[in-house]
């Protein structure tokens, strides 16, 4: 038998630094520190900051902030924040580090740029997602997010406007071809941004590639973790037993005992100590080969 870990798996640069910087404050301040939302999605990395002090606020809790608060240090994470975030915590006079990731900036960038000159804006990706409601608050203008195929063809373009097309930095590639495809077909006046991230595409490229190989496939992310759902589904077409789990603790290591060939890959937020459990475990118990 054979285990593949996906080079791509675990931690982006952008998450990487996101949580690097707040272990960093842990050391370094001597005030409370607050994340705006989970700092990532696992719920391990969470945890530990929550027991080493760090406290995970809501937007929501910025209109009314307490003595704590205000005498703390808000961490903007790597999904980045709307406009008005930035306003609120600057007319609260809330201390704030920013650790939005730079490629999730350049979206804010460019569609304020492309709003302020009139263009309708269409964010491609999940309206609940943190990343792309931080995005629709630098929209000064209309703006549509679009998710699927239904959406995109619902898509009524407004008469005389060009349309500006960007995209949740950790959508599926395949899928933002396809639903642009399909706007194109109603409106030619259209500036197109891929703005899916250059770690996203390669590690969803990588995760199909195995998929192909493999007899049975392993996706490790944190079930809030939209990236590694959409590697999942990536895998899942290319592997039918594609397994997807948050830690070692749900896998079914029986499930894989027929398999000659095992592929690994994780999402964004996944640590990289629990993927070196799973793959570790799968070949101790299963295989005797090394990677």
């Amino acid at each position: 038998m054979k285990v593949k870990v996906a080079e791509t798996a675990g931690f982006c640069f952008g998450v990487k630094r996101a949580v690097d910087k707040v272990y960093e404050l842990i050391d370094t301040e001597q005030k409370p520190i607050f994340t705006l939302g989970p700092i990532i999605h696992n719920e391990g990395v969470v945890a530990d900051l929550e027991a080493r002090g760090v406290h995970v606020i809501a937007e929501a809790d910025l209109d009314s902030p307490d003595d704590t608060l205000q005498n703390g240090t808000v961490v903007i994470r790597s999904h980045g924040v709307g406009k008005p975030i930035y306003d609120k915590l600057k007319e609260k006079n809330i201390s704030y580090v920013d650790v939005t990731c730079p490629f999730v900036l350049k979206i804010h960038r460019i569609v304020e740029k492309e709003s302020l000159a009139g263009n309708h804006i269409i964010i491609i990706g999940d309206k609940d997602h943190p990343e792309v409601q931080g995005i629709c608050g630098w929209c000064q203008g209309p703006y549509t997010v679009i998710r699927n195929k239904e959406e995109a063809e619902a898509f009524v373009p407004p008469k005389g406007k060009k349309i500006s097309i960007v995209s949740q930095t950790t959508f599926n590639y395949k899928k933002f071809q396809d639903l642009v495809e399909i706007i194109k077909k109603k409106e030619y006046n259209i500036c197109i941004s891929n703005t899916i991230c250059n770690a996203t595409e390669e590690r969803q490229n990588e995760a199909r590639r195995i998929a192909r190989r493999a007899d049975a496939m392993i996706v490790i992310g944190d079930s809030s973790s939209s990236n590694t759902r959409k590697l999942y589904e990536i895998c899942k077409t290319e592997c039918q037993e594609t397994f997807y789990i948050q830690t070692l603790s749900g896998l079914e290591l029986d499930k894989l005992k027929s398999s000659d060939c095992i592929g690994i890959t994780a999402g964004a937020s996944t640590p990289n100590n629990i993927i070196e459990e799973v793959y570790t475990n799968v070949r101790r118990k299963l295989c005797t080969d090394v990677r």
